[in-house]
């Protein structure tokens, strides 16, 4: 099994980890450490749904006193992944993100989602075994079904992708685990096609899990008024 070979691999090259030096290492941090997740947000787009905006970038609309953009990259750092990538196409998306995940500009965003996944699958570091998938614009998704996902994806016998599912197991939406074995496929995509496209015509390869957070969107006004109104309160002090 993967995980049992490149533990023993670590074990083989000397490797000084806090979870080898405890009897009965939780399975969780072992995984973690075997199998490095990086985040990958996709934050390029132009947002042009956004009518009445005036040219705002809807990214960068607060709620709760943050960007959504914050939420978003806070979920996936919060959530487990080793590190988190933003591919941009605005500078001010790049500066609201600030050093909380490393920047990767996309100068052919306007082509569609393929070429910003394409460059974030490029930037990815060569220990990556997989990428978690996330859109700039869905601040409800959360850490703790970022979190959910990357265990799943990480038991032995996980298909190489694993994605988020809300009611049926056609109905998933981003985030998405993808396994590097998937990565040249994704690279070939052109246009705005995203994971989808690979994933819907190969079911086998993909699984899904029941979340708690929500995939709410924000391409309008009226969806940005709903993400305000649903956003969780913070606790009175």
């Amino acid at each position: 099994p993967r995980l049992r070979e490149l533990a023993e691999s670590a074990t083989d090259a000397g490797a000084q980890v806090e979870w080898m030096h405890v009897d009965k290492p939780d399975f969780d941090v072992l995984a973690g450490w075997a199998l490095p997740v990086y985040g990958l947000v996709l934050a390029a787009g132009a947002g042009s749904r956004m009518a009445g905006a005036d040219g705002a970038n809807k990214l960068l609309l607060e709620v709760a006193g943050q960007p959504l953009i914050a939420h978003v990259v806070e979920a996936g750092v919060e959530g487990g992944c080793h590190h988190v990538y933003a591919v941009y196409a605005d500078e001010r998306v790049k500066a609201a993100v600030g050093t909380s995940a490393t920047c990767i500009p996309n100068p052919d965003a306007a082509s569609g989602m393929a070429s910003s996944l394409r460059v974030g699958l490029e930037a990815m570091p060569a220990d990556a075994a997989a990428a978690l998938v996330m859109l700039g614009d869905q601040p409800l998704v959360g850490s703790r079904t970022v979190k959910m996902l990357l265990n799943a994806w990480r038991r032995e016998g996980a298909r190489p992708a694993l994605a988020a599912s809300y009611a049926t197991r056609d109905d998933w939406r981003p985030p998405v685990v993808l396994d590097r074995s998937l990565w040249p496929r994704l690279q070939e995509l052109r246009g705005d096609q995203g994971a989808r496209q690979v994933l819907d015509h190969s079911p086998e390869l993909l699984d899904t899990v029941v979340t708690g957070g929500r995939p709410d969107d924000v391409d309008t006004l009226e969806d940005y008024a709903n993400i305000v109104h649903l956003f969780p309160r913070p606790d009175p002090e």
